[in-house]
């Protein structure tokens, strides 16, 4: 995108959504087999955007926005949390935390096409090549019998591919909307009225609200973990990413996420890897090289305007 940024920043911010947003399956699985998924989303988000305002106060720093950032941040939080997280969470009740993460690492595909057809952008050969391999190591990974056969998994499947749909578009929309300068400010609106339109989400669906202090430990802990790594930490990298970095980059922590949330998803839930598993994910990592990888072949055409 041609803007300057500091290199330090990118890579702590990069590690973020790679590593952090990885585990956030894992997190989600485990307090969403409890709590209803509307109300886990929004209690999550609500906080983190209320800790996050109250964070810019503690720094200083203002968070006075004009109606046409406040418009553009509730965009972005529909986009991104209401719709592209709560209904995840909603789909882990009948999907594993892995497959959820393996299905939507087939954004970046969806960012390439979504830029090619809305903004004319020419796709880099390297870039196409990389979505290729990140396509194959997709199917090594959801044709296992053992996956696609759960109850309930193709309603899971459907709604999940909407989601990264939704959220593919946000991140165009992010990258280019008059959104609030400061990343910490941007971030707690968008958590916020995210989380005011789940809460919305929860009353008329008639889910049945807890008390935290009802929840069991792992619960307790995983919604801790949630709204202080995975919302706070990883969302403001993910939103300053998404200024300094082209999107169809940024897009590769999907292709990332789903080795993290696989390794968790044995380690924690007892969940099965095979060696197709171990094989698809090398592929989906040579994915993530291509498409990060600034060389060009020319050998091959490119897509053009």
């Amino acid at each position: 995108m041609g803007k300057p940024y500091n290199t330090t920043l990118v890579v702590l911010a990069f590690f973020a959504i790679y590593a952090i947003w990885g585990s956030t399956y894992l997190l989600n699985k485990i307090a969403v087999m409890e709590l209803p998924p509307f109300m886990l989303a929004a209690i999550r988000f609500i906080v983190a955007g209320i800790l996050i305002f109250l964070l810019c106060k503690a720094l200083g720093i203002g968070v006075t926005i004009t109606k046409k950032q406040l418009l553009n941040t509730i965009i972005a939080g529909f986009l991104f949390l209401t719709f592209g997280n709560g209904v995840v969470v909603w789909a882990l009740k009948y999907v594993d935390s892995g497959f959820a993460a393996l299905e939507i690492s087939a954004q970046p595909l969806v960012v390439l096409l979504l830029m090619r057809v809305l903004e004319g952008k020419k796709i880099q050969t390297m870039s196409v090549i990389g979505v290729l391999l990140g396509i194959v190591g997709i199917y090594l990974l959801v044709s296992q019998k053992q996956i696609v056969t759960q109850e309930g998994s193709i309603t899971g499947m459907i709604m999940i591919f909407l989601c990264m749909i939704s959220w593919g578009y946000g991140s165009l929309f992010v990258a280019k909307a008059d959104l609030p300068s400061n990343f910490f400010v941007n971030t707690g609106y968008q958590m916020f009225t995210g989380g005011i339109m789940l809460l919305m989400a929860s009353f008329l669906f008639g889910e049945k609200w807890s008390s935290p202090m009802a929840w069991s430990s792992p619960v307790q802990y995983s919604m801790l973990l949630l709204i202080l790594f995975g919302s706070i930490v990883a969302f403001t990298s993910f939103n300053y990413l998404l200024k300094v970095i082209s999107p169809e980059k940024v897009a590769t922590s999907t292709y990332v996420n789903p080795i993290i949330a696989l390794l968790l998803g044995w380690y924690f839930l007892n969940e099965q890897i095979t060696l197709q598993s171990i094989v698809a994910a090398i592929v989906l990592l040579t994915g993530v090289y291509f498409i990060n990888t600034k060389k060009k072949l020319v050998l091959f055409a490119r897509f053009s305007r």
